[in-house]
């Protein structure tokens, strides 16, 4: 029997030399897929849900797969090349968001039929955060004002919202067990840097310290050396099925958004924090049977309610790239190189399709293809994009 080893264990790959390959794979690969085979040319705006050749199987459209979409043809418009394909892409998926996708109260809906017919409520504020993403980058593109007043009022309904954000939609009775989630604080984390040519320096400087707090001081538990989904109002540990989870992806996802603005701030103490506890989270997340990192974890070794937990998704392997890749052009910590080219093949080898382009979103424990689709209800045109590019020029930074 042949022993195949991994790339980690070769002789180790120099990372600069891996950016031609990220390159290569988004221009030429994942978004000629979504310019293909995504436009709605009846009704506006994208299918998200393609099977694995790209064929539509079904037309509901969700507003936080349109924005992501328009943000990411806007973002690769903006920042790798002014191709008019991309910008008519953009152009077209915001014509249908703008047409509709509020109610009346400037809220988006999480969902609506092929024609622009709401199907669910606003009850999802993601649905805004993408939106604002979405005009906002669009702004940058083509100098619109309405574009630029349609992010700025959504980043202000988001904020009024932000600390009741289901509001009518929650589930929760009030006052038995009100509990912090992490995800809006790691959204904004990243969010007021993409508004600001809009809002402008100083604001987005002033929502820097709170963000940080909230994401390093309430939702890391020095204890754990882990970074909970949900906790107490107080920043304590819940013990409870929604307190003890931990959602790796989230966690690495938000360290290279907090490594972002350590560079920013040129804070070097919280660069090395966020990039130790990003390390934790993966050597704790890696699964060491089949490998690849778990969807969800109970931090206290209990079953999970979540009954997904054992996955191994698309958009946890891509970020966990960025975060690897930023980590060792930040601080050169070796573990950083080593976690990239381990994963690096796991991801190339278990998501990528080499038959009809576009990479498969979700595995089962063992790494075999458990839905062979390229998009749906969840995956749509944004992580493996944007981290292809993050790590594209991460990784050409290390040639200079």
């Amino acid at each position: 029997m042949v022993e195949i080893k991994t790339a980690a264990e070769k002789a180790p790959l120099p990372l600069a030399s891996l950016a031609g390959m990220y390159h290569t794979e988004l221009l030429q690969n994942i978004l000629p897929f979504w310019v293909t085979h995504s436009r709605d040319e009846t009704n506006g705006g994208f299918f998200t849900c393609l099977d694995r050749t790209g064929k539509v199987y079904d037309t509901d459209k969700f507003m936080w797969l349109q924005g992501r979409e328009v943000w990411c043809f806007s973002y690769m418009y903006n920042n790798v090349e002014q191709k008019q394909e991309w910008l008519d892409m953009a152009l077209h998926g915001a014509a249908f968001m703008e047409k509709h996708g509020r109610d009346k109260e400037g809220n988006w809906y999480f969902s609506l039929t092929a024609e622009g017919q709401p199907l669910v409520q606003p009850y999802n504020i993601f649905s805004d955060c993408f939106a604002t993403m979405a005009f906002a980058a669009l702004s940058k593109a083509t100098k619109n004002e309405r574009y630029k007043q349609i992010a700025l009022d959504t980043f202000e309904n988001i904020l009024k919202r932000r600390h009741n954000w289901k509001g009518i939609y929650s589930k929760a009775v009030p006052g038995t067990r009100s509990l912090k989630n992490f995800s809006l604080p790691m959204i904004l984390c990243n969010l007021s840097l993409e508004l600001e040519h809009i809002i402008g320096a100083e604001r987005v400087n002033s929502f820097i310290p709170e963000v940080i707090h909230e994401v390093m001081d309430v939702f890391y538990q020095p204890d754990l050396g882990l970074i909970l989904e949900n906790v107490n109002e107080d920043g304590t540990f819940a013990d409870c099925f929604e307190g003890r989870v931990l959602n790796p992806g989230h966690a690495i996802e938000a360290m290279w958004f907090i490594m972002d603005l350590g560079k920013r701030l040129k804070d070097e103490l919280l660069i090395h924090k966020a990039c130790k506890i990003m390390l934790d989270t993966i050597e704790y997340g890696w699964d060491k049977e089949y490998g690849g990192i778990f969807y969800f974890m109970d931090v206290q070794g209990h079953p999970t309610q979540q009954l997904e937990w054992d996955q191994k998704l698309w958009w946890v392997h891509v970020e966990a790239l960025v975060a690897l890749a930023k980590g060792f052009a930040l601080t050169g910590d070796k573990r950083c190189e080593e976690w990239f080219l381990k994963i690096h093949d796991y991801t190339r080898s278990h998501f990528k399709d080499n038959e009809y382009g576009e990479w498969f979103g979700y595995l089962n424990r063992r790494g075999e293809v458990l839905l062979d689709l390229k998009g749906g209800k969840w995956k749509g045109c944004f992580h493996i994009p944007r981290s292809l590019y993050q790590v594209w020029k991460t990784l050409e930074g290390l040639k200079s």
